[in-house]
């Protein structure tokens, strides 16, 4: 369909003889087109004049809704960092756990990350079970998070000791996602709606921080990321779309057309699909 548009709008943009070129072009068998025997030159069709300027209007207009949406994102979440911070220093059961919470803007959204401490650990030794103090924090971020549009990026981590308690086959991965798993149970005991939470995983010990040596008590974290909406868009996308990709070559005949046609109107998935069409066009027409 996008093919057959896209012929339209050259035929109705040209003058009789363009339009002659054109028709020409699929009136010759393939073989003939791929052995350059024919005198019809696809490159010889110029392109409508202001075509170009049109479409890079509407690219740098989307560009500009993109910036502007992930710019009133940031503010949002920025709020929402000093919204938390006030929570911590007000409440007088949180104030002495300041120490084990850090909330930070990074590229993917909002962090909050709680970290362990040899005094104050987040789950039993080896275990998933939640401590007490874990329990209340939870309970106490999840409205914060419920107010948001924003969705959750939820993450268990590990230091780099071995996991010891004889499980067979149970180690530091499985210990991560258990403990983000427990974690995620107590945010929805808290009340956060489970729709808000994108996806759970375990990184073990894989994403040490760096001012620390890997087997101190602080790489044991549950990282909780706000995510914008643009890292939400490219998880989604990651986890849900085919990255396949159109090999064109030299003496592809649609290929020729597809470059006609303005390539820098289309991107992403409607390129391919676009390539894709032109192809098959042209094989019905050999």
């Amino acid at each position: 369909m996008m093919a057959f548009f896209l012929v339209m709008w050259l035929l109705s943009t040209s003058t009789p003889q363009q339009r002659e070129q054109i028709a020409d072009y699929f009136r010759v068998p393939i073989k003939d087109t791929l052995n350059k025997s024919h005198k019809t030159n696809i490159y010889s069709v110029p392109m409508p004049e202001d075509g170009g300027n049109a479409i890079q209007t509407i690219h740098k207009n989307q560009t500009r809704e993109r910036e502007l949406a992930h710019q009133k994102d940031i503010r949002r979440l920025n709020k929402t960092r000093y919204h938390l911070q006030q929570i911590l220093k007000n409440d007088p059961r949180l104030r002495d756990f300041q120490r084990n919470m850090h909330i930070t803007l990074v590229h993917e959204g909002l962090r909050i990350e709680i970290v362990d401490s040899k005094k104050r650990p987040m789950f039993t030794t080896g275990g998933k079970e939640i401590a007490p103090y874990m329990r209340y924090i939870m309970r106490i971020i999840a409205p914060v998070l419920n107010e948001l549009p924003n969705r959750i990026s939820l993450a268990g981590h590990t230091d780099n000791q071995p996991y010891i308690n004889g499980e067979r086959g149970y180690g530091n991965w499985e210990l991560s996602t258990d403990r983000a798993n427990a974690s995620r149970r107590e945010l929805i005991e808290g009340g956060l709606m489970s729709d808000k939470i994108l996806r759970v995983i375990g990184m073990a010990n894989t994403m040490a921080t760096k001012h620390k040596h890997s087997h101190h008590a602080s790489q044991r974290r549950i990282s909780i990321v706000i995510l914008t909406q643009q890292q939400e868009e490219a998880i989604k996308k990651e986890n849900t779309e085919s990255h396949s990709e159109f090999i064109e070559t030299n003496d592809d005949p649609a290929s020729q057309l597809w470059k006609l046609a303005a390539p820098q109107a289309f991107t992403g998935k409607n390129e391919f699909q676009l390539k894709s069409n032109l192809h098959n066009f042209s094989k019905k027409n050999e």
